[in-house]
């Protein structure tokens, strides 16, 4: 059996879409791609088909998306300098689309791009996009 990731497996075996929240605004959502999903395993469109499932969301494209955001492994210890100007670089495009939340599959990047936003004091939040699915499904049941 091949190994899939949970996006490829949930775009072969369909997603109930949540139930649209009664009150609320939507929430912007950009989707920062991993390397080792969109270059690696060529996993691109599944994502972005979850998110766009999920009411209550609203995604927009984030600018270079599929540019590295200097994590890359252990890429950030050994060369903390260009690390830190593709972090500054990938920070400065989510912060551009006007998102609340910067979606992402992968920790590496999770823990780069937190640290990234912290370091200028902003508010984006970043989440994994099965637990943006997971909140959605537990919005639909209050």
């Amino acid at each position: 059996a091949k190994l899939k990731d949970v996006h490829e497996w949930l775009a072969e075996i369909g997603v109930r879409e949540p139930i649209a929240a009664a009150s609320g605004q939507a929430q912007k959502v950009t989707y920062h791609e991993a390397c080792h999903l969109c270059h690696g395993q060529k996993i691109t469109a599944q994502p972005r088909q979850l998110l766009k499932a999920i009411s209550g969301l609203e995604l927009t494209e984030l600018p270079e998306s599929t540019w590295c955001c200097g994590s890359a492994g252990i890429y950030n210890i050994t060369q903390p300098e260009m690390a830190n100007k593709l972090l500054d670089r990938k920070v400065g495009h989510i912060r551009s689309t006007g998102a609340e939340v910067v979606a992402m599959g992968n920790p590496g990047c999770s823990l780069h791009i937190t640290n990234g936003l912290a370091k200028c004091e902003s508010n984006i939040r970043v989440a994994h996009p099965i637990t943006l699915l997971a909140e959605a499904y537990r919005r639909e049941n209050t």
